[in-house]
Order: structure tokens, then sequence, then C-alpha cells
């Protein structure tokens, strides 16, 4: 798309004004405008479209996004991506961060896999994060981060998969950003209406039960699951640089995960409940880091 039609797109787009809760139903109507954009491979013109949108309803929050370019190395070569960074103030000198991705997986042949869960659902979610937390009191700085390129060009590997985390890992740990965050929490495929967040052991531990004990107080431990699991999410390049990095995810997506990475993972399978059960779960953490 050119630029001039992505400008001409982003005039009839509604904006949605900041808001004191947080709504899985504002939510999941981001996740289907993002969707209904098809598939946001990187250097796509859909991607570039899901950019727009989420730089557009970012304004109205004060969180204001930076791009961050870089040159994804993959399988036969390169491929322009892009993350976006949004960031509201603190006074700390600390921050807490919140990241998800809004690409989605090439698929073989003719399949049209849209994303709705598997990328969509983060990049919806994090929007109405953004307007939630845009009037609330801060002690430290909240960013918010949306990553390109965590699926695999190819097959997953150290190289392929996690592009855009592993970029921003190495550049925060160059200009020492890193040891600024007191904590950071990444959500993928949270929106699936029978929500099931897996206990991710790979997560740091310290965050990670804090996140079990908020869901507890709350009511909601029924969606955090007890039995452990391993996940290599966009979290990973965090933890193995010494960041407290956790990963929300609910890898069960259909039974026996089959929705995943089919032309299945539409719309019509979330909820705006999921949504808004992780949101009351992240602000609250976010309190309690915060009062430490």
């Amino acid at each position: 798309m050119h630029r001039i039609q992505i400008v001409i797109a982003l005039a009839t787009l509604p904006l949605v004004a900041v808001a004191a809760e947080f709504s899985g139903v504002r939510a999941l109507a981001d996740t289907r405008y993002v969707t209904a954009l098809g598939p946001r491979p990187p250097a796509s013109a859909e991607s570039a479209r899901t950019r727009a949108y989420i730089v557009a309803q970012l304004r109205p929050t004060g969180c204001l996004p930076v791009p961050d370019k870089f040159v994804g190395v993959v399988p036969g070569g390169t491929l322009a991506m892009e993350n976006v960074i949004c960031r509201f103030p603190g006074k700390s000198g600390k921050a807490v961060v919140f990241t998800g991705h809004y690409d989605t997986k090439i698929m073989p042949g003719a399949e049209k896999f849209v994303g709705a869960n598997d990328g969509g659902s983060s990049t919806g979610f994090l929007l109405e994060l953004a307007r939630a937390l845009a009037r609330r009191p801060r002690v430290h700085e909240v960013w918010l981060v949306w990553f390109d390129g965590e699926e695999a060009i190819q097959q997953w590997s150290a190289t392929d998969g996690l592009h855009g985390s592993r970029h921003l890992a190495e550049r925060w740990k160059a200009d020492g950003t890193l040891t600024r965050i007191a904590a950071l929490v990444n959500v993928d495929m949270i929106g699936d209406r029978n929500l099931g967040v897996l206990n991710e052991q790979n997560s740091n531990p310290v965050v990670r039960q804090l996140l079990w004990r908020v869901a507890a107080d709350l009511g909601l431990a029924s969606h955090f699951l007890t039995e452990p699991s391993w996940v290599e999410d966009d979290h990973i390049p965090f933890v193995r640089l010494g960041v407290p990095a956790a990963d929300l995810i609910d890898f069960d997506y259909g039974a026996g995960n089959t929705y995943w990475h089919t032309p299945a993972d539409t719309i019509d399978k979330l909820a705006p409940e999921s949504f808004a059960a992780i949101g009351k779960v992240l602000i609250e953490f976010l309190r309690r880091i915060e009062t430490k």
C-alpha cells in the first residue's frame, strides 16, 4: 500500500478515547479490525496498515509511538521489519514493559491464515491496555511494545523466529535500557474463549508467581493453569539477558491446539471476557510492582 493510501484509510478510522477501565469488548474490536486486514507477515502492505492502525489508536492515549525499524536476517536473505514502541512517563527511573506481536506466519500455498488469536489478540490487547493506563498515576514508566517478526519465516530455530524481540533485547542491552526494567510481561494468544494460560517455566519465577497470585486474588485463578509448561516466545531474549520477564500464553487453542497456525484461527473463536481477564491481572500486577 502506498503512503497516501494509508493516510486516506486512517482518516476513516474510529479513534477510541482513553478509558477508566480495561474493556475486553474494545480489545476484541481492535483485534477484529486488524484481523480483517488479512495475513500480516513482515514487509507486507498489511503489516504497514496494521502499524498505521496501532499508531492512530495510540494518539489519544498520549503514549507516543516510536518506530523501531531493523533488518531481520532470515533464511535466504533479509527482510525489513519494524517494532512499534510507546512509553508513558514515570518518576522512579524504572520501567514495566508489556509486549506482544502483531505479525502473522507466512503459510504455504493459498492458505489464508489471518491470525485472529495468534498476532491479532496481542495487538488488540495492548491497544486497550494503553487506553486503560492513560489516566492512571504512575510510579514507573510503562512501555508497550508491538513486535514484528515473532513468527519464523520458514522453520523455527535459534535464528528464525523472535526477530523483533531478539533485535530489541540486544539494542536495549547495548544502550543500557535493560537495567531499568523492573518487569516485562509478554502476552500471546490470550483471546481464546476457553482461556487457559500456561504456567510457563522459562519465565522469571518471581514475576510468574506474582502474576498467578494476582489472578487468584481477583478470582481469575481458573484461567491460570498450575501444570508446568515450557514455551519459547518473545520473553525469551530478555530472560536470557537477565531481565525479569514472563510469558502469558494460551497454547491449547481448539481441541489439541488444532486452531493454531491454521485458517481456523478466526475472530469467532475469541471472547471479550478473556481479554478482560488478562487486562485486570496486568493492571493489578503493575499496581503491586509499583508499591513494592
